[in-house]
């Protein structure tokens, strides 16, 4: 038996439903559905997204109104929810924490660094807590899944045009450097476990129809912590799914 996850940034759900853009789900039938920047509260999520019914719903909306926001459907009820204010510090909805026995699940909207510099200190420091937290349930015996936007393209391989973004936010080397200390730390990026080709993005700018020129940055990820390395079955980048500025990306495991 295998256990389907998918994580999408569907930036802003209500538009997501108005364009009957979740409908897909009904036939890809994930068991965990993580969402990120759905900009509503839990209220205001529409109930018409698709037919397949959760048993739960969880949802950590920012004390913003009308911005970032995660959500998790899910077919299994946790042992633990919380929106884990100790890293979200600000509030602002970006995750959404599950523990289904000794699995630590994480959907998370990891911050934008490129307003200001401000922002990417804010970013940063963001980044070592989430470490940190999912380091110390690890101490405790937790098996860690997390998944989302990290808003960081990690290597070269990762975005179109990496010597254009050297000094952009989402592809500098102290962000870069995190996601090298995730992976050193003992996560897997488990996309990459399945797929070493180039030109396989998830994220693409609106602004100048870079989508269909594939001129993208791949900066949603699955992660998991390296002793669920031999439950991982399969992970892929749904490109073909329309209706946000990012591609849905999945991930198939041995049931737990």
């Amino acid at each position: 038996m295998s256990i389907k996850f998918v994580s999408w940034n569907v930036n802003g759900i209500r538009a997501v439903g108005k364009k009957e853009a979740l409908k897909w789900i009904d036939d890809f039938k994930p068991q965990i559905l993580a969402l990120q920047e759905i900009k509503a509260t839990k209220e205001e999520i529409p109930d018409n997204l698709f037919n397949k019914e959760y048993k739960e719903l969880f949802v950590s909306s920012s004390v913003k109104k009308g911005q970032s926001g995660v959500a998790v459907y899910s077919d299994i009820t946790p042992d633990y929810y919380s929106p884990c204010y100790e890293v979200d510090v600000l509030k602002e909805g970006r995750i959404n924490e599950l523990h289904f026995a000794k699995i630590a699940f994480f959907n998370v909207y990891f911050p934008n660094g490129k307003r200001n510099d401000e922002r990417l200190e804010y970013k940063l420091k963001f980044y070592d807590r989430f470490l940190e937290h999912i380091e110390a349930l690890r101490k405790r015996g937790y098996s860690i899944i997390f998944c989302g936007d990290i808003n960081t393209a990690h290597k070269a391989i990762d975005l179109a045009r990496p010597k254009d973004n050297e000094k952009i936010s989402g592809f500098l080397p102290i962000e870069r450097e995190w996601l090298d200390r995730v992976e050193k730390t003992g996560y897997i990026d488990v996309f990459r476990e399945f797929h070493k080709e180039a030109n396989r993005y998830s994220w693409w700018s609106m602004r100048t129809r870079a989508r269909a020129r594939n001129v993208g940055w791949r900066i949603d990820y699955f992660f998991v912590s390296q002793d669920l390395k031999d439950k991982l079955i399969d992970s892929d980048i749904l490109e073909k799914i329309e209706g946000s500025d990012h591609a849905p990306i999945s991930l198939i495991m041995e049931k737990f």
